[in-house]
């Protein structure tokens, strides 16, 4: 892990889950720095996967399961036909679009998740084969799920940089710190 969760308040349980999952959201974003959108949309590898389609997958998992747990259900349906184009930047949209419907998408879900009673509050899981029937989770399987979820993208936006141009997440940890003139890479 090329950065380190501080945790600001042992008291502060949603603090510490909402700081690991804005960590991982701090290793998908920083992949994608200084590459434009042709770059972004590269695919150095056999898989189809590329950064710009990562960070916009991972932005649409973050909101459609925020939209669960308000009981709104899920933003965005896709099915067999239409799957693949939430992993790949289409006409008119770009990296910088994407980041930045992420960004809001980040802000609501900490306001959502400050503002529920509980972390034992649950939600029903959508219907779906690989979800047991009836089953309910609570906002801190949430909130786990979104650290698994960035966690693993997360490393291959790190394959996929260094598949790029060679450079790594400790290197893009340094430009982000420095670039910001924080000194902590986020």
């Amino acid at each position: 892990m090329p950065t380190h969760v501080i945790e600001k308040n042992v008291t502060d349980e949603r603090g510490t889950l909402l700081a690991f999952v804005e960590a991982q959201r701090g290793g998908l974003r920083r992949a994608l720095l200084g590459l434009t959108d042709e770059q972004a949309a590269l695919k150095p590898s056999a898989s189809e996967l590329s950064l710009g389609g990562l960070v916009k997958h991972v932005a649409q998992a973050e909101l459609n399961w925020l939209r669960l747990a308000q009981g709104r259900g899920a933003e965005t349906e896709q099915d067999p036909s239409s799957w693949a184009d939430g992993f790949r930047l289409l006409e008119g949209e770009t990296v910088a679009g994407v980041l930045a419907h992420w960004e809001k998408v980040a802000a609501e879900t900490e306001e959502f998740i400050r503002s529920v009673p509980s972390l034992e509050d649950t939600f029903p899981l959508p219907e779906a084969p690989w979800f047991p029937a009836d089953s309910r989770v609570s906002m801190r399987w949430l909130l786990l799920h979104l650290v698994e979820e960035f966690a693993r993208h997360a490393g291959h936006a790190d394959v996929i940089r260094e598949s790029l141009d060679g450079k790594t997440a400790f290197e893009l940890v340094a430009e982000a710190a420095q670039a910001s003139g924080s000194g902590d890479g986020a």
